[in-house]
């Protein structure tokens, strides 16, 4: 199969989800003898033709110019390339730029599309965004031969609001083994001594509740809040949550050190709400992480009761005082090592969407 993948930055990974998705997705489906090409941003920092095997097109991207609205600008330089391509199969990982140019999607190619979360819930977006984002989702939803949900939650809402037989293909991830603790020392911690919150520091995650929590809490560890905090919302949590226990840190993109932040932490919190299934969880459980999820029925569908919840400021006070990694945490942690074996697993994920594209082209 000729499969082009679409609505990332680009490879190999600098960014985020979807750019981890089109890395490992494609790199496997090339080891495999498909021809694969991934849609890079102009601005990636990786200038070749080639990674692993995947063919790499470069398209100018102007967000850093524009902002969001450049988004939109590569997507439609990508999908006016995708013409030319002669593609079998095009994956749209999201939709919120590419759907309003569901006009010039190419013909020929099946069109499936990974619908990723319920992005007009985020509550970051005016009540403007948000109405867009409904309309782009029905767009994408319409114009697309295929539905890819990564949670069966989202699964459920596609199909009772579309009828499209949306498929439910989880995310992947993978057990984190380049254990390094001398990374702790740039930032002065000594391992299982501290917690560990690393999100985008945006209302859905649910930080203010996590930090209050700290705040009230007896405990003397100190919190380290890995994320992008030179925003007018970071500024807003910094300067509300003054607090020697409370340690700011810029989002690192190096997975080495993020991940071994994570290894070594004594509790992980995960205040996220509104996605599908959420990469920095499967990473977290990767990292052998002590968990403290939002409770909300994503989280609840990927951990089960192998994590522990949060709804209020109560419960993270309680969670911080009272959880240890006990034997009772040990057998959460390796049940959910099982789970990234058996189902968050990437050639288990590769494998799906390649008996979903030979469906597809059957049809």
């Amino acid at each position: 199969m000729k499969i082009g993948i679409l609505g990332s930055r680009g490879i190999p990974n600098r960014y985020g989800g979807f750019e981890e998705c089109a890395q490992q997705l494609g790199t496997r489906w090339a080891a495999r003898g498909h021809e694969v090409y991934v849609y890079n941003s102009h601005q990636h920092p990786y200038p070749h033709k080639e990674y692993k095997g995947v063919s790499l097109i470069h398209k100018y991207d102007p967000e850093h110019r524009l902002g969001t609205a450049g988004q939109f600008v590569y997507d439609f330089n990508s999908l006016m390339d995708a013409h030319w391509r002669d593609f079998d199969i095009l994956l749209m990982l999201g939709y919120t730029s590419s759907s309003v140019w569901r006009w010039v999607f190419p013909r020929k190619p099946v069109i499936i599309t990974n619908m990723d979360g319920l992005e007009w819930k985020r509550s970051k977006y005016s009540r403007r965004v948000q109405k867009f984002l409904k309309r782009a989702e029905r767009w994408a939803a319409n114009a697309s031969d295929v539905l890819i949900a990564d949670a069966k939650e989202i699964q459920q809402y596609l199909n009772d609001k579309y009828h499209r037989g949306a498929v439910y293909i989880p995310y992947g991830s993978e057990t984190f083994k380049a254990v390094d603790d001398s990374i702790l020392k740039k930032y002065g911690l000594e391992p299982y001594q501290y917690n560990l919150v690393v999100a985008r520091l945006e209302p859905e995650n649910n930080l203010e509740i996590i930090l209050q929590g700290i705040q009230k809490s007896e405990s003397q560890r100190v919190l380290l809040v890995v994320g992008n905090h030179e925003t007018s919302y970071g500024e807003y949590l910094k300067n509300t949550f003054k607090d020697s226990r409370i340690r700011f840190v810029k989002a690192s993109f190096k997975k080495q050190t993020i991940n071994n932040l994570r290894y070594f932490s004594h509790l992980y919190f995960h205040g996220h709400t509104v996605g599908g299934t959420n990469p920095s969880l499967l990473e977290a459980m990767g990292c052998k992480c002590v968990i403290c999820a939002h409770d909300n029925p994503f989280n609840r569908e990927v951990l089960e009761e192998d994590g522990n919840y949060f709804l209020d400021v109560n419960d993270v006070v309680n969670a911080v005082d009272h959880l240890e990694r006990n034997s009772v945490q040990q057998q959460k942690i390796k049940n959910n090592l099982e789970k990234l074996k058996t189902r968050y697993n990437w050639d288990i994920v590769a494998e799906q969407y390649e008996v979903v594209f030979q469906q597809a082209l059957i049809r």
